[in-house]
């Protein structure tokens, strides 16, 4: 018997400290990357964005993959990348940490339009406040301290 599966993840992880490093120009390279990295992993992207300080996934994951094995590859390796290409002079590194949330596949297409919207979405509303939200909608209980 095959093994059959669709787990749709929300990935959200910032850069070390907040940094406001992540300058448009550069940003589609890096996304290119990190999706290179997902289809290496047998991961299927729908939909990659962020802004300055963070940036936002919705990928399939493959049974084969743990979450946490894929995003400490996605982070070491696109730091490696944005470093050897110097796509952004004042990249520190990502944070420690992440966040991940499960969606059903029937709300696949308003995960992506969410993602896709990142810029107008923060003209209106912080990071910390995003996260807020979303860990509250997914019913996660967090620790403010680490919300810098």
């Amino acid at each position: 018997m095959s093994t059959y599966t669709q787990i749709l993840y929300h990935i959200v992880f910032s850069t070390k400290k907040r940094n406001r490093s992540l300058v448009t120009a550069n940003r589609p390279e890096l996304f290119k990357y990190i999706w290179g990295v997902l289809k290496n992993k047998k991961c299927h992207l729908y939909q990659i964005n962020g802004v300055e300080d963070h940036i936002h996934i919705a990928t399939h994951l493959h049974p084969s993959v743990s979450l946490a094995s894929l995003v400490k590859d996605i982070k070491i390796s696109s730091s490696i990348n944005i470093k050897t290409e110097k796509l952004f002079n004042n990249f520190n590194g990502w944070q420690t940490g992440y966040s991940a949330f499960t969606h059903s596949f029937k709300d696949k297409d308003k995960l992506v339009n969410y993602i896709k919207n990142q810029e107008k979405h923060h003209r209106q509303i912080s990071f910390k406040e995003e996260l807020i939200n979303l860990f509250h909608e997914h019913n996660i209980e967090f620790d403010d301290k680490y919300l810098l």
